[in-house]
């Protein structure tokens, strides 16, 4: 697996000046960088005030990686205080660097949060947490997190991910796979094409996992834009026992290449990682958790782009196991 082979945007001196000060504004006015309409609504005027070099590095993914890096932020080692134990005890740590990754956000799109998930935070926390460490979530360690499609059991899921580290001292890699850089056949292709199995909730939605309300929808893990194919994919949360054997083979044939194309891109502090969630499956190596405030720390925030037509019509019909998104129009 390639390691760091991932496109890099640079800002300069001015542009980080601009865009860490704006943030440190906002959040002294506001004062948390808790999501609520205020700070929302200064983040959107904010966000379309900055300088033409952030607005040009906040541009969509234009390669067939599906993802660049956003290169120049720094992180105070020692000012945002030691790595969270988990999620819900992170409150404000680093808070400056939710408003950056907020207006970041808002450059791009509409950022979104989920009602189910860190409880409605527009950014989460993605820290090792005991007791959680063989789970497929961003809470594990121990094992290979699996690449997949975040959110992918929801209709309404993010288009673009951007994955801030504020702390990486062993170096532990991001994986991500391009749907753009994989080869299947048109046989292969048209069986993935097909509604044939559903995508379940992942065990950071518990709410999700015990709705009852409707049957799961089943989905097509590809499809064609104009633009060239996407995916939706998540084969730790797909019950692929459950369909015939000529689908299982092709899925398998697209998880040896989706492993066969994909990078290890070990973050920095200050980098932000940007990643085309139509495009590209991500995960993350294993590695082994200290639990001593010294552990990988990200910081993850979630953005829809409105307009973009990459998604099958027919998912507009589906109930998203009950969960609903919270979508900053402000």
């Amino acid at each position: 697996m390639p390691t760091g082979a991932a496109p890099v945007r640079q800002l300069d001196s001015h542009a980080v000046e601009e865009l860490t000060e704006t943030a440190h504004k906002i959040l002294a006015d506001v004062g948390s960088s808790a999501a609520g309409p205020e700070l929302l609504r200064r983040v959107a005027t904010s966000a379309g005030r900055l300088g033409e070099t952030i607005q040009q590095a906040c541009r969509p993914v234009d390669t067939d990686d599906g993802l660049y890096v956003l290169r120049g932020l720094s992180v105070d080692d020692g000012g945002i205080g030691p790595t969270p134990g988990s999620w819900a005890t992170a409150g404000d740590r680093a808070a400056a660097w939710d408003v950056t990754l907020l207006l970041l956000a808002t450059v791009m799109g509409h950022p979104i949060a989920w009602e189910g998930q860190q409880e409605g935070r527009f950014v989460h926390n993605i820290v090792p947490a005991p007791g959680h460490e063989a789970e497929q979530t961003g809470a594990s360690s121990a094992v290979l997190l699996s690449p997949h499609t975040e959110d992918a059991f929801h209709p309404g899921r993010a288009h673009l991910l951007l994955l801030g580290c504020m702390r990486n001292h062993d170096a532990v890699a991001t994986t991500a796979a391009s749907i753009r850089k994989v080869r299947l056949s048109a046989g292969d292709a048209d069986l993935l094409a097909r509604p044939v199995l559903p995508i379940l909730p992942d065990d950071a939605y518990a709410e999700a996992q015990s709705f009852t309300g409707q049957e799961p929808p089943k989905v097509p893990v590809l499809w064609q834009t104009e633009n060239g194919p996407t995916l939706r994919y998540d084969p730790a949360y797909t019950p692929l026992d459950e369909a015939p054997a000529d689908y299982r083979a092709a899925y398998d044939r697209l998880t040896a290449e989706l492993k066969r194309v994909s990078v290890a891109v070990a973050l920095e502090p200050g980098d932000v990682l940007v990643v085309d969630n139509d495009l590209v499956v991500h995960g993350r190596v294993p590695f082994t958790a200290r639990y001593d405030g010294t552990d990988r720390w990200l910081k993850r925030a979630s953005v829809r782009v409105p307009g973009r037509r990459s998604r099958p019509l027919a998912e507009a019909d589906e109930h998203g196991y009950g969960q609903s998104a919270l979508v900053a129009l402000i």
